[in-house]
């Protein structure tokens, strides 16, 4: 059984400083990809992209970091989407799209655990495709699921949600922003948007909240996990490395099987979020969603004993 199948856009961040303009391959879920097999996972990426110049970006991008992309991913007919990034004084992006909703034809071999999210997951004509796989995937595979929700290209809030609630109902583990959680509901706070979603059956939800840390939600308890402290050059895939450091450590510390039947403990959810939280400072320590090799991570984990939960 292969190990991690991620699923979602593969593009390429034009990135607009002062100093110029700089293209880097990017995309939500390749990042994912990226991030996991960087850490030392076996990723296999479905995934929609061309053979332009900014596609064979994305393919040697890929390839360095040892990512298997699925058969018919990569056609001459398609054109590779693109986002063009903006950086504002505090590091954080502002995104413009122009992208492509579809996706490759998604394998029939099992994985352990897959993975989707943002603009694959979510727009047509993909996010039909996407939402029935998850469904129709074995009750041993672990699933997790990031919105990372785009407004400018998903539509209105009334037309998403009810895609984001599908996709978590059949989900493991649920992650969003805090930009998440406020564009999806509106009324509720970020203790109370990991309540509604552990409601929907997820194991482990989620919210993080940049520079002030995250929540984690495990059965009826939400935790605060504090953010790596670094010296911020972007926020260009924080997120999405947060997410696939947590997807590293609960696959291979914690345990997949662990996970879905429990009981998983709240020290191990916590140390996998605080995995997390060392991947994400690592990226935003540089330039771009230039995501951390496992020995790049692994000393920022000594803890102290009054960080031990």
């Amino acid at each position: 059984m292969s190990e991690l199948l991620v699923i979602g856009e593969a593009l390429v961040d034009v990135v607009s400083t002062a100093s110029g303009r700089e293209a880097h391959a990017g995309g939500s879920p390749m990042n994912v990809a990226v991030g996991l097999a960087r850490l030392g996972a076996s990723v296999t990426l479905a995934t929609h992209f061309g053979t332009d110049e900014h596609g064979q970006l994305i393919s040697s991008h890929l390839a360095r970091s040892g990512v298997t992309i699925t058969a018919g991913s990569v056609n001459p007919s398609f054109r590779t989407s693109s986002a063009t990034a903006t950086i504002r004084s505090d590091g954080s992006a502002r995104y413009d799209f122009d992208i492509a909703g579809d996706i490759a034809d998604l394998p029939v071999e099992a994985f352990s655990a897959m993975h989707t999210g943002s603009i694959g997951a979510l727009l047509p004509p993909g996010s039909d495709v996407v939402a029935e796989y998850f469904a129709a995937a074995a009750p041993e595979v672990l699933r997790s699921f990031d919105p990372n929700i785009r407004p400018s290209v998903l539509g209105p809030r009334e037309t998403v949600l009810p895609l984001v609630e599908r996709i978590a109902r059949t989900s493991t583990v649920v992650k969003l922003s805090d930009e998440d959680a406020e564009w999806l509901h509106p009324r509720l706070n970020p203790v109370e948007v990991t309540a509604h979603y552990a409601r929907l059956g997820p194991a482990i939800v989620i919210v993080t909240q940049g520079a002030d840390g995250s929540l984690l939600r495990l059965g009826a308890e939400t935790t605060f996990i504090p953010s790596r402290k670094t010296e911020v050059a972007d926020t260009i895939g924080a997120g999405d490395s947060y997410m696939a450091g947590l997807l590293h450590f609960l696959t291979t510390t914690v345990g997949a099987g662990k996970i879905i039947d429990g009981p998983v403990s709240l020290r191990e959810a916590v140390e996998a979020a605080r995995f997390a939280a060392a991947c994400a400072a690592v990226t935003v320590s540089r330039p771009g969603a230039d995501l951390p090799w496992l020995d790049e991570v692994a000393p920022t984990l000594i803890l102290s004993e009054s960080e031990t939960p």
